[in-house]
């Protein structure tokens, strides 16, 4: 059972007025940490042989389970490869769970987000003295799933969903929804309440967000949400693209219907054409601060723009890389903070 009270997203303008944002259109867990154990992100510039590229120091990233796997590989390769006397402390803690916790209290130099801050992150940020910095890296086709052996439903409308979903409706049978269906009860699997993905979808498939039934199993373990589904032949759930392709012989993708137009599978070439209709732009944002503070901080966040636009991000985790236009649009934001 999940339970969450996270603040509504409102229309408000002084989301902008506060943010320095990147709007150009472009397309893209460890429970803990993963990397070095220093928590600090803000470090020196130079060491080893003394050499001015031979940058030191922690980088500590929080945030999206989502955006995890972008991060994961460019902090890994970053570390690795190209400033090898750097580390990184990346952890899986949500979306609102990573602003909340980590970034906003200055823990974190980075929060991945899979989707944008609320107005009210941004005023407990600009409240501690953060004035957050906006990139979007990447876009997601998120996943609707059921069971393999679940061969009554091959495509369900955005307003079914909801109703499954909504705690007005909560039906309790397959059959409740729909008379063709079995008269199995759900067993639901979804993101947990202080997860960017849940917000999304409450809103977006819900009609209200945070509006959500009780009886499902929420995690911040998008992994898990695919176990649990392939474990139940009543199960259903929803997922980021990139899990249910590192996941594809488990579950089944449900393809999407609007509006009774036509159904839609979840795909990389559905979501960049805007087809698909749960695509979703992901996102990550830097302390204003610790940047300036931080040159390893500041070579690590240009990598970070610079390899979302590479392929890997498709061919290797599952997300529709940046543009080239909104690369260079988010190497601009960034060198007007330096």
């Amino acid at each position: 059972m999940m339970t969450g009270d996270n603040p509504g997203l409102s229309a408000d303008t002084s989301r902008r007025t506060f943010l320095t944002a990147v709007t150009a259109g472009g397309v893209l867990g460890l429970a803990g940490c993963v990397g070095g154990d220093d928590d600090s992100d803000s470090d020196s510039s130079s060491g080893g042989n003394g050499g001015e590229d031979e940058l030191t120091g922690s980088i500590r990233i929080s945030g999206s389970s989502t955006v995890f796997p972008v991060a994961q590989a460019v902090a890994n390769d970053f570390t690795e490869n190209v400033h090898p006397q750097t580390d990184y402390n990346l952890s899986k803690d949500g979306s609102g769970g990573g602003f909340r916790n980590v970034f906003i209290p200055g823990d974190s130099g980075i929060n991945n987000a899979s989707r944008p801050i609320k107005d009210s992150e941004l005023q407990d940020c600009q409240d501690n003295g953060i004035d957050p910095i906006e990139f979007q890296i990447a876009q997601d086709a998120l996943t609707v799933v059921v069971n393999n052996d679940a061969d009554w439903v091959d495509e369900m409308e955005v307003s079914t969903i909801g109703e499954i979903w909504s705690p007005e409706t909560a039906p309790e049978t397959w059959a409740d929804v729909n008379s063709d269906w079995p008269d199995q009860e759900f067993n639901l699997f979804g993101a947990a309440t202080t997860s960017g993905t849940f917000d999304y979808f409450t809103e977006r498939v819900v009609g209200e967000e945070d509006s959500i039934r009780d009886d499902y199993e929420g995690t911040e373990r998008d992994d898990q949400i695919a176990a649990g589904v392939a474990g139940d032949d009543a199960a259903f759930g929803y997922l980021p693209f990139a899990y249910y392709v590192s996941n594809p012989d488990q579950v089944k993708a449900v393809s999407i219907v609007e509006d009774g137009g036509e159904a839609v599978e979840p795909s990389l070439a559905a979501a960049q054409s805007g087809e698909y209709p749960l695509a979703r732009p992901l996102f990550f944002y830097v302390n204003n601060n610790k940047l300036a503070d931080s040159q390893t901080l500041q070579e690590f966040v240009r990598y970070y723009i610079e390899q979302s636009g590479e392929e890997f991000v498709a061919d290797q985790i599952g997300y529709v890389p940046s543009s080239e236009d909104q690369v260079q649009s988010n190497l601009d934001t960034l060198e007007e903070q330096l």
